[in-house]
């Protein structure tokens, strides 16, 4: 059983992705990696695996939202050449904060991202990762909320973000 993709892209992100195309395909590259063993991936261990991968492609690792000293210490997963990766395993409620932090890194005289890259799992893979290998992966947030919810927030979220759902 091998890792696969699902994606959505809000504000044309896939166009700006596919402009970056290296970067596009290594994010796809890191995900579906045939090293990823599905039924090892508990929540820690997946991120432990995402970890090591993007660093040793050359992206910066959990860099700081804002810049100034005494500003909150809010950080990305992931940064390079201008996109920014947001990995989320963990429960629904942290939606709101990982989209804030992409809308701050790109505007807000911060200028950091073009698009940002949200990655989650799919209804199938909890459920998959559950039945079969034992691993709890209730509660997370899902792709089917991101891609439901995502659209409902036009008028505060300007920033294109590309969606990758990891699925089974």
């Amino acid at each position: 059983m091998r890792v696969r993709l699902r994606t959505f892209s809000f504000r044309f992100a896939e166009q700006v992705l596919n402009s970056k195309l290296a970067i596009k395909q290594e994010i796809e590259t890191v995900l579906t990696d045939p090293r990823i063993e599905p039924s090892q991936l508990s929540r820690p261990r997946f991120n432990e695996v995402l970890d090591d991968y993007f660093p040793a492609k050359g992206w910066e690792r959990q860099p700081a939202v804002f810049d100034e000293p005494g500003d909150p210490s809010a950080k990305m997963d992931f940064l390079k050449e201008r996109v920014g990766i947001e990995v989320e395993f963990g429960h629904a409620s942290f939606i709101g904060i990982d989209l804030l932090k992409f809308q701050v890194s790109s505007y807000s005289g911060l200028n950091k991202i073009d698009v940002g890259v949200y990655v989650v799992t799919t209804k199938e893979f909890q459920r998959v990762m559950k039945s079969q290998f034992g691993q709890n992966w209730e509660g997370s947030l899902t792709y089917e909320k991101v891609t439901r919810y995502l659209p409902h927030f036009k008028s505060a979220i300007q920033v294109p973000i590309y969606v990758i759902g990891i699925d089974l």
